[in-house]
């Protein structure tokens, strides 16, 4: 394996950087009295006060999940979902205009925005028609300047996950961060990668709390990496970017994870049987494997049968217009009722061909 070196991959004006100190920060042991930081005192108008500012370093909230995860809380990062992780990672190690990353389509379209947004060139080694990785033209397109490669597995919008040696193999090969992005790890069969992080120091795995946990509405992301890296995002991130209520929240479901893999198992099921249920539907050519918590189908004429659900109030992605998806749909599992409309739907826009 070439030699990774994080102050070599580190951005120099970010390796200079004093990062911002809170009121918070400044003090430490047991205080009742807070005139530190210009909150207001009085309270807020509502049940629940959140008139303090939150833990900039969430605390209880990582402790709680290097339980679950088992994992040392000094390796895991939270962001306002993953989206803040992508973005930090770009300002963390990434010099605008001048370094490159790699994405491979179709996947999760955030890598691509946040590096235009950062000014960071985007260069794409397309899947292979199997939705895997293609490490030859991945390899072509690596430079001194490539600093990350961004690899989503399950994949999103394709469903699959991608060849654990595959990705491996990038590991081993590339000198930049590997962010392998594991939003649905929860739905699938493959392992993640969080239990190799010691073999990988270039290694982060992103999860979240959108998919499997059932917050997407509080907006929270996890990055676990090695504590290097951790250390330069966290000097980068704002003071305090996850808010008291999304600490709080969390925090409860975390104590809950007997429901979640409740509902994962409910979730994986109804999966399956959308899956069959749709592909003995005629005007769907295809329904691809899913290790997620959606199903990706080819169908005729998908634009025409978007249209057909929107109007009777059905909102599923269409992927027609993404790489290697022609034709697709993409389509969350729902509630079972919901998975009924809609699979009773798809049967009258049938007696209209």
């Amino acid at each position: 394996m070439p030699r990774f070196n994080i102050e070599d991959l580190t951005r120099e004006n970010i390796k200079k950087l004093e990062p911002y100190s809170s009121a918070r920060d400044e003090f430490s042991g047991k205080a009742s009295v807070f005139l530190d930081a210009n909150e207001n005192s009085l309270g807020s108008p509502l049940i629940k006060w959140y008139n303090r500012y939150p833990d900039p370093h969430q605390a209880a909230l990582k402790a709680a999940i290097s339980q679950i995860k088992k994992i040392d809380a000094r390796n895991i990062f939270l962001g306002n979902g993953s989206d803040e992780c992508i973005d930090v990672l770009y300002r963390s190690f990434c010099r605008p205009g001048i370094d490159n990353i790699i994405i491979c389509p179709p996947t999760y379209g955030m890598y691509e925005v946040s590096a235009h947004i950062n000014d960071i060139e985007v260069r794409e080694a397309p899947l292979l028609d199997d939705f895997q990785l293609n490490l030859a033209h991945l390899e072509n397109l690596i430079d001194t300047n490539t600093k990350v490669i961004w690899i989503c597995s399950p994949n999103n919008p394709t469903g699959n996950a991608i060849n654990r040696e595959d990705i491996e193999m990038t590991l081993n090969n590339f000198n930049g961060l590997v962010v392998v992005d594991e939003a649905y790890i929860n739905f699938s069969r493959q392992k993640s990668f969080i239990r190799d992080l010691s073999d990988y120091p270039n290694l982060v795995v992103l999860q979240t709390f959108s998919k499997a946990w059932g917050l997407a509405g509080l907006r929270l992301g996890m990055a676990f990496a090695d504590k290097s890296i951790i250390d330069i995002i966290n000097k980068v991130k704002p003071p305090y970017n996850i808010n008291q209520a999304t600490q709080e929240l969390a925090l409860k479901a975390v104590e809950e994870v007997g429901q979640v893999n409740d509902m994962i198992k409910e979730i994986v099921s109804m999966r399956e049987a959308m899956a069959e249920v749709l592909g003995r539907i005629p005007i769907i050519q295809k329904v691809y494997p899913s290790d997620a918590n959606f199903l990706l189908v080819k169908t005729d004429q998908a634009n025409k049968v978007y249209d057909y659900l929107v109007s009777r109030e059905i909102v599923v992605r269409n992927r027609s217009g993404v790489m290697l998806c022609e034709d697709c749909l993409r389509i969350t599992i729902g509630t079972e009722k919901e998975n009924t409309i809609l699979v009773d739907a798809l049967a009258d826009y049938m007696d209209t061909l």
